[in-house]
């Protein structure tokens, strides 16, 4: 096999890659085994045809793409090792030179990783987060605690206020006439949630059981189904049942059961502990962010389309298995947002660029500032890898192949750049 590697504009590159005619001829025979079977020749028995037959019948060329498709992978994995450019995309294909006898030769046009000149990276700038948590905020998640752990009850002897949680009958009225879709009965509604059109459940507020209101709404004018966008409607509403979320008392007893402490005041310290732990997380994370893109920022890359397709389409994947492991499909997926596959790469693509630039930038650093991965660190991250996965350190050990090793190395390198950028970091407050 040879190589031949022809620099393009913007990041790309094509490879002319030639395999040998006698490789050539070997995965013509194995399409010719593959396919002889399939083949109807007078006065042969199926898979007994022999291959200069076949190809008297149908043309010397019959086999030649299937052993192309045989070839191509096995050439180009072997090209990629052998080039001293990193690629960083599908290859696309095409097919310069088939024919028996003679060297099988195709190009692959890829993308190659492109170099970033670094702007400021150290001592970047950043606002930072206050994580002062104050009393409002306790008391607003206690409050949400009692909210989890209210009991539901039967209200019969008021009428319905916010937040009451009700059962409906209704049916809609547009000039008089009843309109498709507008009616339904015991139909659950919470009061305030904002489920129904804009005025709908407000009116709904000191309506009392068993009785009918008139609730009278404009459909917005964006409205889903365009025959009621704009027009006025009534509704007439009867409530039939009236129900409301019972709280806790406020005190020792509660805190006991919500939590381990036996009083409501050190109930209340560890709860703003946990959330000022959780400002606390998500400043550092804000800051990280902030940071990286500050660095981004003031580089310079120029990067490949075919690069960015490449990343979206890993998404992609990705996105689709986390479906299947919650029984859902892509396909289905599709059908039930309405998106087109096209639609979905698209909204993607903001963040494969940002993902790819973000690693761009932290592997220049980590280059810039000569980090080095120990051994030590190596075997610390596969250990981690093991617990992980719940598997022996050495069964890891074994999956790991010389590009898994180099990834790993390569993603630790980059967790050493973030520390040290946001590290290096100023905070202003």
């Amino acid at each position: 096999m040879s190589l031949q590697v022809e620099k393009l504009e913007g990041n790309m590159a094509k490879l002319t890659i030639e395999a040998s005619a006698e490789d050539f001829e070997k995965a013509i025979e194995t399409a010719y085994q593959k396919n002889k079977s399939k083949l109807s020749v007078p006065g042969f028995r199926k898979g007994k045809v022999p291959r200069k037959m076949i190809e008297q019948m149908y043309g010397k060329e019959v086999f030649y793409e299937d052993a192309a498709n045989a070839l191509i992978p096995s050439a180009y994995a072997k090209a990629v090792d052998e080039c001293e450019e990193e690629i960083v995309s599908q290859p696309v294909i095409n097919v310069v030179q088939a024919e028996a006898g003679k060297t099988f030769i195709f190009t692959a046009e890829v993308a190659l990783k492109p170099e970033v000149t670094l702007g400021t990276y150290k001592g970047v700038e950043v606002q930072v987060a206050d994580v002062t948590v104050t009393d409002e905020e306790v008391d607003a998640a206690i409050e949400k605690e009692r909210e989890n752990n209210a009991r539901t009850i039967s209200v019969e002897d008021r009428a319905v206020k916010e937040k009451d949680m009700i059962v409906l009958d209704f049916e809609g009225f547009v000039d008089g006439v009843a309109f498709e879709g507008g009616k339904g009965e015991n139909y659950p509604l919470t009061i305030g949630s904002k489920t129904f059109i804009p005025g709908f459940e407000e009116q709904l507020v000191g309506a009392e059981l068993n009785k009918e209101v008139e609730v009278n709404v404009t459909f917005p004018e964006d409205y889903q189904a365009p025959d009621l966008a704009g027009k006025a409607a009534v509704f007439k509403c009867t409530v039939k049942e009236i129900k409301e979320k019972e709280l806790p008392v406020l005190d020792d007893e509660f805190a006991s059961e919500v939590s381990e402490f036996d009083t409501l005041a050190e109930y209340k310290e560890d709860v703003k502990k946990n959330l000022t732990e959780k400002k606390e997380t998500e400043a550092k994370n804000e800051k990280e962010e902030k940071v990286i893109d500050a660095i981004i920022a003031d580089a310079k890359m120029d990067i490949p389309e075919a690069m960015v397709q490449t990343q979206q389409r890993q998404m992609a994947e990705d996105f689709a298995q986390r479906l299947q492991m919650q029984g859902l499909s892509i396909d289905q997926y599709f059908q039930f947002t309405g998106l087109t596959k096209e639609a979905f790469l698209n909204q993607m693509k903001p963040q494969a660029e940002k993902r790819i630039k973000t690693r761009l930038v932290l592997e220049a650093v980590a280059e810039a500032e000569k980090f080095e991965v120990t051994e030590e660190e190596y075997k610390a991250e596969v250990k981690k890898m093991a617990e992980s996965y719940q598997m022996d350190v050495e069964k890891i050990e074994e999956m790991i192949g010389a590009y898994e090793e180099k990834a790993i190395k390569s993603d630790i390198s980059i967790k050493k750049a973030v520390d040290f950028v946001v590290a290096e970091a100023k905070e202003i407050k």
